[in-house]
C-alpha cells in the first residue's frame, strides 16, 4: 500500500482522491466509537493484572513489537514476571517477542481478556499489549503511543486513503507519547517531539531510535564481524511494514542495497527461498529482519550460505526517565482476584 499513501504520481494522487469519502466515514466511525467507549455506553472490560497497552496511530511500522520487547525487559529487570499478549495475526511476532524477551511469557490470543487469564495461570504478574492503542474494550492501567517520524511522508488522511487509523487527537488518550525514527534525523524527532508536548504539555514525550545493533547468521547465531557490511553489496529481504526503512537503515552500513519487499506477515514458501537464493547469488550478503528469519530460519536449506538477520536496538534519545517513571506507578497495582466479576471474559 507504500505506493497509495506516499506515491507522488498523478495515479496515487487520483487514487487516495477517490478513497477520500471512505476515510470520511472511517473517521466518524472511530470518533462515535470512542465516544461511547468514554460515556460508558460500550463496555470496557478490566484486565486481572496491571496492564500497560503500546500502539500507534498508522498501520504499521512504528516499532510496537521493539518499545514492547523493551518495556516486558524492562519489567523483569524491575523484578516483575510480565507476559506479552498479541492478537497472533501473521504469526511471527509471538516468535519475535519470544526471541527478543525469553524470560517474558508470550500469550497469542485475539481475546485479549482470556489472554490476560491464562497469562495470570501461567504465572505472570503484569501484562504488555501490544498493538492495543485501539482496543478500546480492554482496560489498561497505562496507555503507549507511538509516532514515527517517517510517517510523516505518507499522506495525511485516514484509511484509506492514507495509513492513519486514527488522527492526531487520539493522542490525548496517551499517558505517555513516544516518537521514534529509524533512518529519520535527530532534528527531526525533536521537532516533532516539541510539537507535540507543545499540545499536550501534560502528557510525558519520549524519544526513541530504533537502530540496527548488529548482525548474526540465520541458522547458526554466529555475530558478523563490526562494520562487515561496510563497502559490501546487499540484498535486504523484508516482509514488514516499512521495509523501505529497513533498507535505508541498511544503506547507512552498506554500500549498496537492493530491496525484495514482500506485504507485512508474508508467509514465506519454497519458491520464496529459492527466489531469495538467486537474487542473492549477486551480493556479498543477505540481510533479513528478525520478523522474516523466524519464517526463513526452519526452511533455509542447511547447505546453503546463511543470510544474516539484523537485530532492531531501542535507543532512548530523550524521556527515558519519565517513561521509565510511569511503567513504575502505573503497573504496581494488586492483581484483581479470579473471583472478582468485572474480570468476566466476555
Amino acid at each position: 500500500m507504500r505506493w497509495l499513501w506516499a506515491g507522488r504520481g498523478p495515479g496515487a494522487r487520483l487514487a487516495r482522491a477517490l478513497l477520500l469519502p471512505l476515510s470520511a466515514l472511517y473517521g466518524a466511525v472511530m470518533l462515535l466509537r470512542e465516544a461511547l467507549y468514554r460515556s460508558g455506553r460500550r463496555r470496557v472490560t478490566p484486565l486481572p493484572l496491571p496492564a500497560v497497552a503500546v500502539g500507534n496511530l498508522t498501520v504499521g511500522g512504528a516499532g510496537k513489537t521493539p518499545v514492547a520487547a523493551w518495556i516486558a525487559q524492562w519489567l523483569l529487570d524491575a523484578g516483575a514476571h510480565p507476559a506479552i499478549l498479541l492478537r497472533g495475526y501473521g504469526g511471527d511476532e509471538p516468535l519475535v517477542h519470544a526471541r527478543l524477551v525469553p524470560g517474558a511469557l508470550v500469550q497469542a490470543n485475539p481475546d485479549r481478556p482470556r489472554g490476560a487469564e491464562l497469562a495470570r495461570g501461567a504465572g505472570a504478574d503484569t501484562l504488555v499489549l501490544d498493538d492495543a492503542y485501539q482496543t478500546l474494550a480492554v482496560g489498561r492501567d497505562l496507555n503507549l503511543a507511538l509516532v514515527a517520524v517517517e510517517h510523516l511522508d505518507y499522506a495525511p488522511w485516514l484509511l484509506p486513503a492514507g495509513p492513519w487509523r486514527e488522527g492526531w487527537g487520539a493522542l490525548g488518550r496517551a499517558d505517555g507519547i513516544i516518537v521514534t525514527r529509524k533512518h529519520a534525523s535527530p532534528d527531526a524527532a525533536a521537532a516533532l517531539a516539541d510539537r507535540i508536548a507543545r499540545r499536550w504539555p501534560r502528557t510525558p514525550v519520549g524519544i526513541v531510535h530504533l537502530a540496527l545493533t548488529g548482525f548474526s547468521a540465520l541458522r547458526s547465531g554466529q555475530p558478523a564481524p563490526e562494520g562487515a557490511l561496510a563497502g559490501r553489496r546487499v540484498m535486504a529481504a523484508a516482509g514488514v511494514a516499512d521495509p523501505e526503512s529497513f533498507a535505508a537503515q541498511l544503506r547507512e552500513q552498506a554500500g549498496t542495497v537492493q530491496l525484495v519487499a514482500y506485504q507485512d506477515h508474508h508467509a514465506y514458501d519454497d519458491a520464496d527461498v529459492a527466489t531469495l537464493l538467486s537474487a542473492g547469488a549477486g551480493a556479498d550478503y543477505v540481510v533479513v529482519t528478525e520478523k522474516d528469519a523466524v519464517k526463513l530460519r526452519p526452511r533455509w536449506p542447511a547447505d546453503a550460505r546463511e543470510p544474516l538477520v539484523a537485530a532492531l536496538g531501542v535507543r532512548w534519545e530523550r524521556g527515558r526517565e519519565a517513561i521509565a517513571g510511569l511503567l513504575s506507578s502505573r503497573m504496581s497495582r494488586p492483581p484483581r482476584s479470579s473471583t472478582d466479576p468485572s474480570t468476566t471474559v466476555i
